[in-house]
């Protein structure tokens, strides 16, 4: 059975079996054992390997999963792929009384089942038969090494199958160990299938290469003679590759390079970028874990460059505030000479009207390379005025507006002490 060949021993993790002739993506050259891998075998994931033996459809991990586990992590998202059809695993699981969610990926050959508390996403091995750059017409195969060929990178084309063994048709995993990002095959046939790989290339670039400049300069030829096919991606695609490559390594390399490919006036980014404001930004930010946007708004140099951006990738409400807030604060809003560096941007804070000022104005101290100031702010409690109309109405101050003109008057007191003076404290300057 699948579940005892599991525990075979490896001290290492990486098994290697006795040399043998076999071909490229053949089983038999490696069989992983990592505690990772052994912790994926949950009770859900156990009794959808049972169904799928008793029915001899062959199951396998795919994919991102496959590269994390290869690299000693544990994948956040497990996907697999197998040589049944849709039908066929409808007709399997239905009988087994086994609940199907979320038909709407059944059409690209998906099937979602959902197995003690836990979702298992499974897809028949599949074949491009027609691509225009953004979907493609799929057809099923059975055929493991056709499904491999159609994925975008090296090291997202492998399959692990349950009992450890690695299925590398493209030489994934020598990638993988030498840090090396190349697409499967043929650059620019991958980039023409999704012209969104390109930005998938660099996201991958930043996340698993180590040197900031080890590309093959075919795939960079590639990429800039495809690059105005980004022009017909959805912005909301765009803009989650394009945060998670302001979120990796190499990230002014990277940005420098979607200049130089023609790839930067496709997807938002303003023509004239300040690429030397990013070189001084992304050092400031180092291990302060800024937002995506607070990196991004390095390039930009007036506000209609965050609102040109929201045009053509629909960011967030929350995120296009952000970058306007930076913009415009990011030189005039900086730390006080003195006993009290901190004091302009609690007084920002005290001032403002508008939500979330707190979160903004830590992305500035971060976008700034003010460390310390952030961590003074990250313990600052946020203090409550603590006089009301009502303490006013007990001393005699009836009118609305003396209220009004009082309140003001005692919080600009209160403001000048550093916020520290307490009711007592504040409501006898009414009697001087």
């Amino acid at each position: 059975m699948w579940a005892e060949r599991l525990l075979l021993p490896c001290r290492a993790g990486l098994r290697l079996l006795p040399p043998r002739r076999w071909r490229r993506g053949e089983a038999g050259a490696m069989r992983l054992q990592t505690p990772q891998f052994q912790a994926l075998f949950t009770p859900g994931l156990r009794s959808v390997a049972e169904l799928f033996e008793k029915k001899n459809y062959e199951l396998r991990i795919a994919g991102g999963a496959v590269r994390d586990l290869l690299s000693g992590m544990t994948p956040q998202d497990v996907d697999f792929a197998t040589t049944a059809t849709p039908a066929e695993m409808k007709e399997m699981f239905t009988s087994a009384g086994v609940r199907l969610i979320n038909n709407k990926g059944e059409k690209h050959g998906t099937i979602t089942a959902r197995l003690h508390e836990q979702n298992f996403e499974i897809t028949t091995l599949r074949i491009d038969v027609v691509t225009d750059g953004r979907h493609a017409e799929v057809e099923f195969t059975t055929d493991w090494e056709k499904d491999a060929e159609r994925r975008d990178l090296t090291v997202n084309s492998m399959f692990l199958g349950l009992d450890g063994m690695l299925y590398d048709f493209f030489n994934g995993y020598e990638d993988l160990k030498n840090k090396k990002i190349r697409f499967v095959g043929k650059a620019s046939a991958r980039i023409q299938e999704d012209y969104l790989r390109i930005l998938r290339y660099f996201r991958f670039y930043g996340r698993i290469a180590e040197k900031p400049d080890d590309h093959e300069p075919t795939t960079l030829e590639a990429i800039k003679e495809n690059a105005k096919g980004l022009a017909g991606i959805s912005g909301e695609r765009i803009w989650v590759e394009l945060k998670k490559i302001l979120l990796g390594n190499h990230v002014n390399h990277l940005v420098r390079l979607l200049y130089e490919l023609d790839v930067a006036q496709y997807i938002g980014l303003p023509l004239n970028g300040s690429l030397e404001e990013l070189d001084r930004v992304t050092k400031n930010v180092q291990n302060l874990c800024p937002k995506p946007m607070t990196v991004l708004t390095s390039l930009f140099k007036v506000k209609d460059d965050v609102t040109n951006l929201d045009l053509r990738l629909k960011i967030s409400k929350e995120e296009k505030n952000l970058g306007l807030f930076l913009v415009k604060h990011r030189q005039e809003l900086t730390k006080a000479v003195g006993p009290e560096p901190l004091r302009p941007y609690q007084d920002f804070i005290m001032d403002s009207r508008e939500a979330n000022t707190n979160s903004k104005i830590m992305e500035l101290l971060k976008y700034q390379g003010e460390e310390h100031l952030l961590k003074e702010l990250q313990e600052w409690t946020v203090p409550s005025f603590p006089v009301s109309g009502h303490d006013l109405r007990k001393m005699g101050v009836s009118s609305g507006k003396e209220i009004g003109t009082a309140l003001q008057q005692l919080r600009e007191e209160w403001k000048k002490s550093g916020y520290h003076m307490d009711k007592e404290e504040l409501l006898s300057c009414l009697k001087k």
